[in-house]
């Protein structure tokens, strides 16, 4: 796909936090991002391999021209000038179902709940009402990110995990 004819993203999409930038994802993005998410150890609770540059790059392609309540974003890293992650919200209907990946390097510095905290406020102000997340019952690290993003577990499980959830309230 070439660059000049990806979509532009809309500044209202960026979201800012003072640590970090959430850009919207840009098939440019997946030569770096194949880097950051090339350990395996992340996929120890999702499965898989890590894709290859090219391989991301097909896969963000369709994510790019994919529909609206798809939404994806990098995580840069302000002081560094870098990608650490990603987040990622799927929107229907008032609710999101939201997800997040941060690269093995960046661990244990808040980026993750940094970022999914963000989202969720600037979810909350499009106007969702719910948002949710789906989370291994021992992956205890993504369990204190959507502590840190006000979701609270529920008895609900889908496809061996644990339905976490918030009501946002704007």
């Amino acid at each position: 796909m070439d660059n000049a004819a990806e979509p532009q993203p809309n500044a209202a999409d960026v979201i800012e936090t003072p640590t970090l930038v959430l850009l919207p994802l840009r098939v440019d993005h997946a030569g770096e991002m194949a880097d950051v998410l090339s350990d395996p150890a992340l996929r120890a609770f999702i499965g898989g391999e890590p894709l290859s540059a090219a391989a991301l790059r097909a896969r963000y392609e369709r994510l790019v021209a994919g529909p609206p309540g798809w939404r994806n974003w990098v995580i840069l890293v302000r002081d560094e000038d870098r990608l650490a992650g990603y987040v990622q919200a799927t929107i229907e209907d008032g609710s999101a179902e939201i997800a997040w990946v941060v690269g093995t390097p960046w661990q244990g510095r808040g980026l993750a709940s940094t970022s999914a905290k963000a989202l969720v406020d600037w979810l909350g102000g499009q106007g969702v009402k719910t948002v949710t997340a789906h989370i291994h019952p021992d992956h205890a690290a993504s369990a204190a990110v959507a502590r840190a993003a006000g979701l609270t577990p529920t008895e609900h499980w889908h496809d061996g995990e644990i339905r976490w959830e918030r009501a946002v309230r704007r």
